[in-house]
């Protein structure tokens, strides 16, 4: 597919984007390409491929789950200054 400088005007003014005239011959070259990538890429047969969670087919490290430090909770809740049911009171900011 093909844009024209009229339809790039249009998707310009309906994302509320100011275009300077000198400009609109490249972005209308530059969209138009997009627009014929994403055809050839919906012409693809996919139907034998399996979804990849990442492009690279790496796994995640990840830490061992082990607790590092010591719960001072009812250390902090004995200082604050309200304290309801282990949860911490605070002033109405918001109306």
């Amino acid at each position: 597919m093909s844009l024209t400088a009229d339809d790039v005007k249009k998707i310009a003014h309906l994302a509320r984007l100011g275009i300077e005239q000198q400009h609109i011959v490249s972005y209308t070259k530059d969209l138009s390409g997009m627009l014929e990538l994403m055809t050839q890429m919906s012409n693809v047969d996919i139907n034998n491929i399996e979804p990849m969670a990442h492009p690279m087919d790496q796994t995640q490290r990840l830490r061992a789950d082990v607790v590092t430090e010591q719960d001072y909770r009812e250390k902090f809740q004995a200082i604050a200054p309200q304290v309801e049911a282990g949860l911490y009171l605070v002033p109405k900011v918001i109306e």
